[in-house]
């Protein structure tokens, strides 16, 4: 598969890698219909990868909220 960006991390102190399916930042729009347009929305997909680049479901089931929020702002950072 083809990813957007890829980056080293780790997850439970295992070295993997994380590969950036999909990632969109729609702005903020003042005049907009819904709180959503008001405000703006990220929307972002991502996978778990092994450290040669292998999807590793295994290595997601690891994966803690503290993880997921430092990997979506590492995404953040890198895409937005």
């Amino acid at each position: 598969m083809m990813y957007k960006v890829t980056f080293d991390t780790t997850i439970a102190g295992i070295p993997a890698q994380i590969g950036v399916v999909h990632y969109m930042k729609a702005p903020a729009t003042y005049r907009g219909h819904s709180d959503l347009d008001y405000w703006g929305y990220t929307e972002c997909d991502w996978e778990v990868l092994d450290r040669k680049g292998y999807k590793a479901d295994w290595l997601s089931k690891k994966l803690t909220q503290k993880e997921i929020d430092r990997i979506e702002n590492e995404i953040e950072v890198m895409c937005g």
